[in-house]
């Protein structure tokens, strides 16, 4: 059995770490680069940078950011956030990150995904999935869809969609927003995630947006589900607020690694604790 990892993750902007409230209120929280030592030396397995800056205008920062980083620490990291083209991806990995995560692109055009991995290679192509749960017939009048152009022209691919009838009938789904969580997009959740995987995808980095900044404990139902439809690695993400919530995203969940933010970022455990708590638990991870 493969080792699970642990994965911290910094929102950084215009070069720095920032921390916020629902995209608002944000604050200055560090320097990236310091922040990235201190969980290498912790013994984090990868870190993730989401660059929420994300214009091409400023892509030079986190390419700043990534090549210092990449000097002076040695665990993997992915970075996401903007990304738009093949060219965002070299750059990217020219400057030393191993990964990089992509969301609103691949539904824009799930076809850039294939192209993606068909060039770099699978390892280094993680499609994040930002997954909000639907509750039953509020699903027509929620809010308006922004379905994707090449959704709506595609009868083939009909399949990816929800409707009033699947929620209806008391199925648990769960619906894919872009834009930070800002467009719904009426696409399930769960079989996005496996047409990903078919496209090239190597990974998954699935965000409860219900979850997301609660610490009430990931999704559990989300991430089975996705874990279940996907012979890729899961990453779980969204609700981490204490350790038997990472415990129970990888045991009950059946993720393959926990990413969490502020229970680190605000040193309420290290990264040494979670270890030893799941080492405890029986949970196989890599030593400190």
């Amino acid at each position: 059995m493969l080792a699970k990892r642990i994965i911290p993750c910094l929102d950084v902007k215009d070069g720095r770490v920032v921390k916020g409230v629902n995209f608002v209120n944000i604050r200055d929280a560090g320097d990236p680069v310091e922040n990235a030592i201190y969980y290498d030396e912790q013994g984090a397995d990868e870190l993730v940078f989401l660059d929420i800056t994300a214009s091409h205008e400023k892509r030079k920062i986190i390419l700043d950011v990534v090549e210092k980083t990449a000097t002076d620490v040695f665990m993997p990291l992915t970075v996401g956030g903007g990304i738009r083209d093949l060219d965002d991806i070299r750059d990217l990995l020219n400057a030393g990150c191993d990964k990089v995560s992509i969301n609103t692109t691949a539904v824009r055009d799930p076809e850039f995904i294939r192209k993606a991995a068909e060039r770099f290679g699978s390892q280094c192509i993680v499609v994040a999935i930002d997954a909000k749960r639907v509750h039953d017939s509020r699903f027509e009048i929620d809010q308006e869809r922004d379905i994707p152009d090449w959704l709506k022209v595609n009868k083939e691919m009909e399949y990816l969609t929800l409707s009033s009838q699947d929620t209806a009938a008391g199925v648990k789904r769960w619906e894919v927003f872009t834009h930070g969580g800002r467009r719904p997009r009426g696409i399930d959740a769960i079989k996005w995630a496996r047409y990903m995987e078919e496209l090239g995808a190597g990974e998954i980095l699935l965000t409860s947006m219900d979850r997301d900044g609660t610490k009430d404990g990931y999704d559990i139902e989300l991430t089975r589900a996705v874990s279940e439809a996907v012979g890729i690695p899961v990453i779980a993400s969204g609700g981490a607020g204490n350790l038997e919530h990472l415990y129970e995203a990888v045991t009950e969940g059946k993720a393959d690694a926990v990413l969490a933010a502020s229970i680190f970022h605000y040193r309420e455990y290290t990264i040494k604790e979670a270890k030893e708590y799941l080492i405890r638990k029986g949970v196989i991870v890599r030593p400190v």
